[in-house]
């Protein structure tokens, strides 16, 4: 009796040594993983509320202006916007006037004139925001060898794939901020603290939701009371990254908004029509025999 006591206390000591050493080993590849990440963004996106989102999402027009309050005093120190026009402001909410002299508060690269020679001169409604380099190579030159991207369409370009089985439910909740949802939270994840044992490139900053890496070029750029807001709203990192994350979305998509009345309209005439084609149907085989 006593030699299976003690059989049993040497095999309850195994098993607890073999689990103990089995969850070591699982808690060190947990440590390994979380500092040697393979996939990005190490952290999803947060998923907000957005005005524009859904069939029936509308931009906030003030949204949008204090979004583009953020890119002129912040963002176009390094990127640029070549594909909006100033012209385009006008569906902010903006008058003619107050575009025009938006416009002229920018100095536009032009020419030749008559005698073959560049020249500089305000800006005008029907000219596009000017790019804070001469170059793509003089923006990387300035920026620590890594060219900051156009902005013009960066929220339709950026966005995390969301696996199965979210997509699915995305096709029914008509999910489409993958974009600003993305934007948002890159601006707002730079005080993060990288895990222990994580080997970040000398020059760049730890940001978890960078979809390309551990880490990237672009130093945090917002702060909190950095821009002034004119309509009372909170001049925070948060309110920042939500007003830009917005305007990048419209400056991606300015006609979200016409897209989904043509659309609704679409699928009013389709319903009225098959009421109307089910109708002479019924009237024109009525009266034949099956």
């Amino acid at each position: 009796m006593k030699k299976i006591l003690t059989s049993l206390a040497l095999i309850g000591l195994v098993a607890v040594g073999t689990g103990a050493a089995g969850t070591w080993a699982i808690a060190a590849e947990e440590a390994h993983n979380a500092a040697a990440p393979t996939h990005f963004p190490i952290n999803e996106p947060k998923e907000m509320s957005w005005s524009f989102s859904g069939p029936f999402g509308t931009y906030d027009k003030g949204q949008l202006q204090r979004g583009l309050k953020v890119y002129k005093e912040v963002c176009s120190a390094c990127h640029s916007m070549n594909l909006v026009a100033f012209r385009t402001l006008s569906d902010l909410g903006y008058s003619d006037a107050q575009v025009k002299s938006l416009a002229a508060t920018y100095t536009v690269h032009d020419g030749p004139n008559d005698a073959g020679d560049m020249f500089d001169r305000p800006g005008k409604p029907s000219d596009h925001f000017p790019a804070p380099f001469a170059n793509e190579q003089a923006a990387a030159a300035s920026n620590g060898g890594a060219a900051p991207p156009d902005m013009s369409l960066l929220a339709k370009a950026r966005g995390v794939e969301r696996g199965f089985p979210q997509f699915v439910f995305d096709i029914f909740t008509q999910y489409d901020a993958g974009g600003p949802d993305y934007i948002h939270s890159l601006l707002t994840g730079y005080d993060q603290t990288p895990p222990a044992g994580m080997v970040i490139p000398e020059g760049t900053h730890y940001n978890p939701y960078f979809m390309s890496g551990v880490s990237l070029k672009m130093p945090k750029p917002l702060s909190d009371g950095q821009v002034t807001y004119d309509d009372g709203a909170p001049q925070t990192v948060e309110q920042y990254s939500r007003d830009v994350s917005a305007f990048l979305t419209w400056a991606a998509e300015p006609h979200m908004e016409d897209r989904k009345k043509t659309g609704f309209r679409v699928l009013f005439f389709l319903f009225v029509f098959g009421i109307l084609v089910y109708l002479t149907k019924r009237k024109v085989w009525d009266g034949v025999a099956h």
